[in-house]
């Protein structure tokens, strides 16, 4: 099973991303945990990635590409299935990961959208916030990203549906209701979707 997780901030991509991948006995290849540890490893790419976040700077897409490069490349060489989380998140993410997939013989069979409306985004992560001790996650940051990935990432998921593999589940019940949710739809279509061919997103394409 090969599956990307598209879904807004704090609606439960992590936590869901882990049990999926666990149910399938496929990694969970979460981009923020892969770039820990290789700063953690102190590996060439993390030095990069170290650079980067001593000046406050986003780690560029090209650094994110061989990441997600060797991740792919890792998880097919142990058998070929996978969950990407965190990637990706914009147009230009999409075609890369779709590229890469295609050159390493291990295209996505299914993009995951969990759909959780604004209003339970912004509770869930206040309630965190409350919890861990954040003063950074106020609801006016929290409603910044969601205005973000509402103009940058949500629109890839009609080149999703397009190319076949767009798999859409309410993210809003209990974790392990959605869990339950996402395993009874993902063993129905598991062996039966077939990843067509994808032209370049229309957003990348006019960009």
């Amino acid at each position: 099973m090969r599956v990307l997780m598209i879904a807004p901030p704090g609606a439960g991509k992590g936590t869901q991303g882990a049990r999926i991948a666990a149910h399938f006995g496929v990694p969970h290849l979460a981009t923020g945990d892969l770039l820990r540890r290789h700063v953690a490893r102190g590996t060439s790419l993390g030095r990069t990635v170290q650079d980067y976040l001593d000046r406050g700077s986003l780690v560029p897409d090209r650094v994110m590409q061989d990441l997600v490069r060797r991740a792919l490349a890792d998880a097919t060489a142990a058998g070929g299935g996978y969950v990407l989380d965190g990637y990706p998140r914009t147009p230009a993410q999409a075609w890369a990961a779709y590229q890469i997939a295609t050159s390493l013989g291990a295209t996505a069979e299914v993009a995951l959208h969990l759909r959780v409306d604004d209003d339970e985004v912004v509770r869930r992560l206040l309630s965190r916030a409350g919890i861990e001790h954040r003063s950074d996650d106020t609801e006016p940051v929290i409603r910044r990203r969601l205005a973000l990935y509402h103009e940058v990432t949500e629109p890839i998921l009609d080149w999703y549906d397009r190319r076949g593999i767009l798999l859409s589940v309410d993210g809003m019940p209990s974790p392990d209701q959605v869990t339950a949710d996402v395993i009874a739809a993902l063993g129905t279509r598991r062996g039966q979707c077939v990843s067509r061919p994808g032209p370049v997103p229309e957003l990348l394409a006019a960009a």
